[in-house]
């Protein structure tokens, strides 16, 4: 790869990782600007990327991106990769949701239009220039332009409940739980029965079955199927209705998937772990406290719970310094590290010293 020049020494590691193996260190994804190079600016934001997949002018942010990527140092594990989205709720887009870019926000999000699940049919929009066709036919070009440089995100999917609720609106969704239980089931049922669609034709637009492929998280995966799986509307039911609602749905992306990070975000949603570590094909745990709450090196108890119940963890949010200080609190062949370095050198440094004192 062109950009990643020890590309085939990350992809063995990696499959260590998969494997629960070590080969001396844990894996590290880390970058920092490139040695005599000024890095270059992108605008990562799903807005930006919303309108560039829905206008069709892709290669002046194709070319944007790759002068990041050519003034950006890979070490470790890190691998260049290049997100295409329509924003959190695009799987509700291609499901008959509306996405909306507003004002001068960054993000997208998707305008409710269920008002009865009784006449509610989820179905793939395939309408040449809709959300679905778009995406895909930026995926492709995104991919042709990258290849032999670097790889293409699998969709942050928010699918299963996460797209129902975005479809409902999340207060009205909350109480189509009681009110109507037996329709959401149904709807859930329907949405679940997409998945495979959305996924196999992300994956085969973006070429992962020949590159690979690696999701928002840094997790990459050389061979066979990968994804992120999340509900972030877990935090708002209680265990009893996870359970009855949620847990299936992931339980079944996990064996659709070889490999998968598990998105746990927020404190409201550790009243689930213990059924998400009891998934057995749930690979990765990212912990994510959510705002106002302490940084994730704080909850070492959990990380070490985590672990303890064969899971590995990812850890975006420590410095180098944190690593050298508390790596050795975690079980070296269950974590990722992922972090941005000032420089080349500090970088290369840290690498260095996990390999040296693992």
């Amino acid at each position: 790869m062109l950009y990643k020049n020890d590309f085939d020494r990350a992809k063995t590691y990696w499959r260590a990782f998969w494997q629960k193996g070590l080969i001396d260190r844990p894996t590290v994804c880390v970058t920092a600007p490139l040695n005599s190079t000024r890095q270059k600016k992108f605008d990562y934001s799903p807005r930006h990327s919303y309108e560039t997949c829905m206008s069709g002018q892709y290669e002046a942010n194709l070319e944007a991106f790759e002068e990041v990527v050519a003034s950006t140092y890979y070490g470790g594990e890190a691998i260049p990769a290049m997100e295409v989205t329509l924003g959190p709720d695009q799987y509700a887009g291609f499901l008959g949701a509306r996405i909306l870019a507003h004002g001068d926000m960054s993000t997208t999000w998707a305008e409710a239009v269920v008002d009865d699940w009784s006449i509610f049919e989820a179905q793939i929009d395939r309408e040449p220039g809709g959300y679905f066709d778009s995406i895909r036919r930026y995926m492709t070009a995104a991919a042709k332009y990258a290849k032999g440089k670097f790889l293409i995100h699998m969709l942050d999917f928010h699918s299963n409940m996460d797209a129902l609720s975005a479809l409902r609106g999340p207060q009205n969704f909350c109480l189509d739980l009681y009110d109507c239980p037996d329709e959401v089931h149904r709807a859930l049922r329907d949405v679940r029965n997409t998945y495979a669609e959305i996924f196999d034709m992300a994956y085969d637009a973006g070429d992962m079955a020949n590159r690979g492929s690696i999701g928002w998280s840094p997790t990459y995966c050389g061979e066979g199927r990968f994804a992120v799986i999340q509900c972030d509307f877990i935090c708002m039911i209680s265990p009893e209705k996870a359970r009855e609602f949620v847990i299936p749905a992931i339980e079944e992306e996990a064996a659709f998937l070889d490999h998968s990070v598990f998105h746990l975000d927020g404190k409201g949603a550790l009243a689930h772990l213990d059924d998400i570590l009891a998934i057995d094909n749930i690979d990765v745990i990212q912990w994510v406290p959510g705002e106002g709450q302490p940084r994730t090196l704080f909850w070492m108890d959990l990380l070490k719970r985590i672990q303890k119940a064969g899971k590995s963890i990812w850890v975006p949010d420590w410095t180098a310094d944190e690593i050298r200080a508390l790596h050795k609190e975690l079980e070296p062949d269950k974590v990722v590290y992922s972090l941005q370095a000032p420089s080349q050198a500090q970088a290369e440094n840290l690498l260095l010293y996990l390999s040296r004192n693992t």
